[in-house]
């Protein structure tokens, strides 16, 4: 049986740290987008490793979001960009949702096709 090596482990979450992460994960659905994920990072980087991998993931998949949106606002003018616009929104939607549950659960949620901008 293999065994997972220490950084493959996410860290244990106490106190808060669910609470926070989940808002990292929402915050698109709550109006503020990456504003939230990037003041949780930097508020609770130094204070609960838990929060931080989380916050971390919701900054880069939001700025990654945010990129492909503006990618697709010049598709509109050839009406390609619409319906990709129509599935940013939705996967980002289904793809946070799914994020939170995970964090939920006291894991740590990989988003698929994110830039890791933030490190």
């Amino acid at each position: 049986m293999e065994t997972l090596p220490l950084t493959d482990v996410p860290p244990a979450p106490k106190g808060s740290d669910k609470i926070w992460s989940m808002l990292s994960h929402l915050s698109a659905l709550l109006g503020v987008g990456f504003l939230l994920p990037l003041v949780v990072y930097l508020a609770m980087r130094t204070e609960s490793e838990y929060v931080a991998t989380n916050a971390r993931e919701a900054l880069n998949f939001h700025i990654t979001v945010l990129i492909y949106g503006l990618c697709c606002i010049p598709l509109v003018f050839i009406l390609i960009g619409i319906p990709l616009l129509i599935v940013l929104g939705l996967g980002s939607l289904v793809l946070a949702i799914i994020a939170t549950i995970k964090a939920s659960d006291g894991q740590c949620y990989r988003y698929p096709l994110t830039l890791r901008l933030v490190s």
